[in-house]
């Protein structure tokens, strides 16, 4: 529960409608559970998000930085502290992505805009990698059509190297906007981000990503509408888009796919409550209609234990678990 004196500075900082209390986690989560958080609290600038944090630190109250929480599973008992999101909210169908352009020499870009310059996108932490690809069609920039698809924001990717179909964020970044535990604002090139599979800088330090620069080349639109549609139609064909799910449930462990090393291990279709091993591709642990978080977080551990058992190969999670159990 949030103590009356964190209320009153946290609505200091940010306006009522930027603060819901006892907020259902399932509603932000893309496997559709979860239990409530004791806050969640949508920030839309740099200097909001650096105020929120700094009192979150001064006040010992625990904090954990949200994307579109789609790698995320949040427990039935929901989460004891205060939950930050700069994302974007779901209005974002419009045909070539949302762009928000600042100024000339005004650095005033909201933490979901983007802005785009030359064969370069700035996209805010809270945009979306879709919107950021859109944005890229929009202007003939090639680079980003991997990322049409990737259902997570701007800041998630950074944090985990998004990556798919031969692209990772890592290939097309020029710089990133951190803010630092100290409260100061320091720009990191690709190396200093120590970008790797499913892991970046941001998975040991405590920092929050503010934006990102991604630096394109022209293209022709058409060919990247076209490998954006093929890439689409990809995901489609393959996966279990149709049910909620984390998308990819486990890392590629090293010379194999954890798909088949699941399926190899009898384990399609496998469940637990409401909780599936996905039949059309086994990398996905999917919620097939009234699963909670107990019963999606057994299955992911009982799928560990029986590829470990048969194979020695210790599965290991992208999703991240958070909260109450």
């Amino acid at each position: 529960m949030i103590q009356t004196v964190l209320r009153e500075e946290m609505e200091k900082i940010l306006t009522p409608d930027q603060i819901l209390y006892n907020e259902p986690m399932d509603r932000h989560c893309s496997f559709r559970t979860g239990g409530p958080a004791d806050a969640l609290v949508k920030v839309k600038t740099e200097k909001e998000m650096a105020a929120l944090l700094q009192l979150l630190r001064n006040c010992g109250e625990p904090c954990f930085l949200l994307g579109k929480g789609t790698n995320l599973l949040i427990g039935d008992g929901g989460y004891r502290g205060v939950i930050v999101t700069a994302a974007a909210e779901p209005a974002e169908n419009l045909p070539e992505g949302k762009e928000e352009h600042s100024p000339e020499g005004v650095d005033d870009l909201p933490l979901d805009g983007i802005r785009v310059d030359g064969c370069s996108i700035t996209a805010g932490a809270g945009a979306t990698l879709k919107a950021a690809a859109l944005a890229a069609l929009k202007h003939g920039l090639t680079g980003l059509e991997f990322a049409a698809g990737i259902p997570g924001t701007v800041g998630g990717g950074l944090v985990m190297n998004a990556g798919a179909y031969g692209g990772e964020i890592r290939l097309v970044t020029g710089t990133v906007r951190l803010l630092m535990p100290d409260g100061s604002v320091r720009e990191y090139s690709p190396e200093q981000m120590e970008f790797g599979y499913r892991t970046s800088i941001l998975r040991r330090v405590d920092a929050a990503a503010l934006r990102a620069r991604f630096d394109l080349t022209p293209g022709d639109p058409e060919k990247i509408r076209a490998r954006i549609a093929d890439l689409s139609e990809q995901r489609r064909s393959k996966q279990p888009l149709e049910y909620p799910s984390a998308g990819s449930t486990f890392k590629r462990p090293e010379g194999f796919f954890a798909g088949k090393l699941i399926m190899d291990a009898g384990l399609a279709g496998y469940s637990v409550g409401g909780a599936q091993v996905s039949e059309k591709h086994c990398g996905f642990v999917i919620n097939r209609g009234g699963a909670n978080s107990a019963q999606i977080r057994r299955l992911i551990e009982d799928v560990q234990n029986k590829v470990f058992e048969d194979t020695g190969i210790r599965l290991e999670r992208e999703v991240i678990f958070l909260g109450e159990f």
